[in-house]
């Protein structure tokens, strides 16, 4: 009796219980991580952190437009303290859990040390260093245009300017050996036969002088000298520069191209500091593809709403995210490491805001020296100014 009384109260529960189900809000979709191994602290600090606020702009950007597949985008920033062992330490510890994709590093020698990790099934590694040269083929995948076009371009440029006495001045690490063996190639060209190396110095990065290496070039009368390191040892050669009145052209490394260096050094900057870099810099929609333009608009307008100014380490973050993201908005969340290697390694006519990508052209980063630019920083105006077309040669 008592079962039949109840049945009619539990039947007119049930519509309302499963009302209040199909009401319920639905579970939020789980977001897609990314990991990315950048110095937060340590000599390469200025390009990490600027290379993590752009990260955080472009996850903002993707996730207002609907995310992955409906997944939102979240990057899971690591510290690796610009230490090649601790970089190694981290990475080890992210491909163990298997992720499709691992960013970062931002100095040449914690992509170089964490690169070997990346075997057969990935992850695939997107290092944001342009000195990294991965071999064709592999896991690894580096940013904007490469060490060896930017000093390629550097010596295009000045060769079309008529400065022909060159002076040069490297760092003992990853950096400036990766450079210096670069430049020696370069000139090694037949275009290049008229090129001549009056002085080559070199200096540790703990060095807090170079007064005597400065003295040397000074004494060789160079037309134009080039400087190779980044962060604090590049202070130490400005200062030398002042120190001992050497007024040439120089150019130094797209490392150094961030806003927060110029603010820092501006009392002892030389008169006419070149930068090679990528195109995000032009903002001349006729230098570049329409395509190309669209995508520096796009860039430039997150920046710009965010009341921030973008440079160097904002274009080494932001490129390698957008191929990334391209190709798990393409595959699907679930993509593998295997298929989104393949996925970039057969990307070409990409439009990004250094140019058009083509990996089949050039593996593993898809620009060349035609995508760089020569920039000439202007101490009035505090930008850096676009002083040649894509490919080196001067502007009128």
């Amino acid at each position: 009796m008592k079962t039949k009384a109840l049945l009619p109260c539990v039947l007119a529960v049930v519509p309302l219980a499963l009302g209040m189900i199909g009401s319920a809000p639905a579970r939020a979709a789980e977001p897609y991580q990314i990991n990315v191994v950048v110095p937060l602290t340590g000599s390469g600090a200025f390009l990490g952190q600027g290379e993590k606020q752009a990260l955080e702009l472009a996850q903002k950007s993707v996730n207002d437009a609907g995310g992955i597949k409906g997944r939102p985008l979240q990057f899971i920033f690591q510290d690796d303290q610009s230490n090649p062992q601790v970089g190694v330490q981290l990475a080890s510890g992210i491909v163990a859990k298997k992720p499709a994709v691992i960013l970062g590093s931002s100095l040449v020698a914690v992509c170089r040390a964490i690169a070997p990790l990346m075997k057969n099934g990935g992850p695939v590694h997107y290092c944001f260093s342009p000195g990294l040269h991965p071999p064709p083929g592999s896991y690894s995948f580096t940013a904007s245009v490469s060490t060896y076009d930017l000093a390629d371009l550097a010596i295009r440029y000045f060769r079309q300017k008529g400065w022909t006495r060159l002076a040069f001045l490297f760092s003992a690490d990853a950096t400036g050996q990766d450079a210096e063996n670069g430049f020696d190639k370069i000139l090694a060209m037949p275009e290049n036969k008229d090129m001549k190396v009056v002085a080559k110095t070199h200096f540790n990065i703990t060095d807090v002088s170079v007064a005597a290496q400065i003295e040397s070039i000074k004494a060789a009368q160079p037309q134009a000298f080039v400087a190779w390191s980044t962060g604090t040892p590049i202070a130490t050669v400005f200062r030398g520069m002042i120190q001992a009145n050497l007024n040439v052209p120089m150019a130094t490394t797209d490392g150094n191209m961030t806003y927060e260096q110029m603010k820092s050094y501006a009392s002892f900057l030389p008169e006419q500091l070149y930068i090679p870099a990528g195109q995000y810099v032009i903002r001349d929609p006729s230098l570049v593809p329409p395509a190309v333009a669209k995508e520096q608009v796009e860039f430039n307008s997150v920046y710009d709403g965010a009341k921030l100014k973008p440079d160097e380490p904002s274009e080494l973050a932001w490129q390698p995210a957008m191929v990334v993201i391209h190709a798990l908005q393409t595959l699907g969340p679930d993509a593998s490491a295997e298929q989104i290697r393949n996925f970039i390694a057969n990307l070409e006519n990409y439009p990004s805001i250094d140019g058009m990508l083509n990996f089949k052209t050039v593996p593993q980063r898809g620009l060349s020296v035609d995508n760089a630019v020569m920039t000439l920083w202007s101490k009035q105006n505090r930008v850096w100014q676009v002083v040649s077309k894509p490919g080196g040669a001067p502007l009128p």
